[in-house]
């Protein structure tokens, strides 16, 4: 069995990161009401407002998605955990400290662009 040397593994591994397509997505963003706070997302954590969270349809729960309000230019890196948006148009719904973070929690709805590595 052919062995790497740990430095060479992490020069590996390093590249491969790197060299992972980026895709991007723009669209509309919503985030959670209150109402969920503590309820079960769909990854079986408990939804909690005060963490950088987020649902998607597709992307796989862990997923490491950067999240730009198109208006003010503010980003936020939040944590797929769960699945959404179910409103027709939308791409992603973000907790509210992450809307928070990026001002579209006075909106409700803002235009944004979702950007995230492509695991090969």
């Amino acid at each position: 069995m052919f062995k790497l040397a740990p430095i060479t593994a992490f020069i590996l591994f390093f590249v491969l990161q790197c060299c992972a397509p980026k895709i991007s997505q723009t669209g509309k963003a919503s985030f959670y009401a209150d109402k969920f706070n503590g309820r079960k997302t769909a990854s079986g954590e408990t939804f909690r407002n005060s963490k950088k969270i987020a649902a998607h349809k597709t992307l796989p729960f862990g997923t490491k998605v950067k999240v730009t309000n198109l208006r003010t230019g503010k980003s936020v890196k939040v944590r797929i955990a769960d699945r959404g948006p179910f409103v027709a148009g939308r791409i992603i719904d973000l907790s509210k400290k992450a809307a928070r973070r990026i001002d579209m929690d006075k909106e409700g709805v803002g235009n944004v662009k979702i950007e995230y590595r492509k695991k090969k």
